[in-house]
């Protein structure tokens, strides 16, 4: 079966199901593999429960029905029909990449455009190899502007991701110290992260950049298709009016209010401010779209549990993201400051000597105390200022840690420590 007879069969679906437990009525069901599971063996059932058809590659998985597509690769056939449907759609596509805050640059630019546009943007963490395909798979054939989020954790996966989606528009939102055991160094992460302009150069797309970002503004020095921000930027120059507790930027004497917390936030809006501006959005809805965005999933997100307000960023960590956070609750006018840092994952070799930075910064610090969660924070040579556990699980019974009230916390660690279930212990 050719990729346009199967896209003829997935318009008149429900559409791509690549989970069993989540099969829908008409829909077409996947069969992936992975380390410990096998799609193939799900595919009887899943047409058992509603899908209309399976994609399998493995032949001893046939049924006796015309149910079943036989195919060399389902993975590779996921990927081929999303770019297939994508080649279909008039939607432009904005392709988000980078280190720290491309989540939320990109929830932030698609509540700019939604005020304007017919949108669609990334659910979630659905940025690898099948997030991507999928997404591309739900944008509908009224969709104005889709924005697309892209992970990777190895050189060459945002160029396959781009060659899959292939965007109109990208932005990097910047490049730091994440998965260095995946990327090998800084220069890998710039390297595999600048496969996005690389594609969007080859193919004459469109590129927004921050100007004030030495890296980005010399990679990008001789080429013409781009659009910079930036505080002296000449495309679009912006004012930091307030950043405590929250944001507010100044752009040609509009004022955009935030609710977000911390001034590595400032780059992620002002991204948001000056892509609506340059795609025609009024700057009265760009301002609207700034200021209704709510940060959720664990991302900068400021809670108020009883006596205490929370910071609650533990989706992700690494190196520079940390540094970042920290330095703002530090700088924020907050009473009775702690601190409870999680591991940084995914940082290979010198894990040990970024961790061990992060607790020589934090000891210098006039903040009260500072609860370092995970095996590797265990590691490190800490002062009695610090209190350190295996897990969320040990600090929710720390005798110190029962007794916080009245304070001011910053949660941030990598999603794998699962700071977030810290906050149901906080009294």
């Amino acid at each position: 079966m050719s990729i346009q007879d199967l896209h003829e069969l997935f318009m008149k679906s429900s559409g791509v199901v690549t989970d069993s437990r989540k099969i829908k009525t008409n829909c077409i069901f996947f069969s992936l593999k992975g380390a410990n599971f096998n799609g193939n063996e799900f595919a009887k059932s899943a047409i058992e429960n509603g899908a209309i058809y399976a994609v399998i590659d493995e032949k001893k998985y046939l049924g006796d029905k015309e149910n079943y597509i036989l195919v060399k690769n389902s993975l590779t056939t996921l990927q081929q029909l999303a770019n297939f449907h994508r080649k279909k759609v008039k939607t432009k596509i904005i392709g988000i990449t980078g280190s720290n805050g491309k989540t939320t640059t990109k929830e932030l630019i698609n509540s700019v455009l939604k005020t304007h546009f017919k949108t669609y943007c990334t659910k979630g963490n659905l940025n690898n190899h099948i997030g991507v395909p999928l997404s591309l798979l739900e944008i509908a054939d009224n969709t104005e502007f889709a924005v697309i989020e892209m992970g990777a954790n190895h050189i060459g996966e945002i160029e396959l991701l781009s060659k899959i989606t292939e965007p109109n528009y990208g932005y990097i939102t910047n490049f730091g110290k994440a998965h260095l055991e995946g990327f090998g160094s800084e220069q890998g992460v710039i390297k595999g992260k600048s496969e996005l302009y690389e594609f969007l150069i080859e193919n004459s797309g469109f590129i927004f950049y921050n100007s004030d970002d030495e890296k980005q503004k010399n990679i990008l020095s001789n080429y013409k298709n781009k659009f910079g921000f930036g505080k002296d930027a000449s495309d679009l120059n912006y004012l930091v009016k307030a950043e405590n507790p929250n944001i507010i930027i100044e752009v040609n004497n509009n004022t955009f209010e935030s609710s977000l917390f911390g001034n590595y936030n400032i780059t992620n809006i002002i991204s948001a401010i000056s892509i609506g501006i340059f795609l025609g959005v009024p700057i009265k809805k760009v301002k609207n779209g700034v200021s209704n965005y709510i940060s959720s999933n664990n991302r900068s997100q400021i809670l108020k549990i009883n006596s205490n307000n929370i910071i609650l960023d533990a989706y992700n960590a690494n190196p520079s993201s940390m540094l970042l956070a920290i330095k703002a609750f530090q700088n924020a006018e907050l009473e009775n400051k702690i601190l409870i840092l999680g591991d940084m994952l995914e940082l290979g070799k010198d894990e040990n000597k970024f961790h061990q930075e992060i607790v020589d910064y934090c000891n210098d610090l006039d903040i009260e105390r500072v609860f370092l969660v995970g095996k590797i924070f265990s590691k490190t040579n800490y002062s009695n200022k610090f209190i350190s556990t295996n897990n969320y699980i040990e600090l929710s019974n720390n005798k110190e840690f029962k007794k916080i009230k009245d304070s001011s916390l910053l949660i941030k660690g990598s999603r794998g420590v699962k700071l977030e279930k810290i906050v149901d212990y906080i009294s």
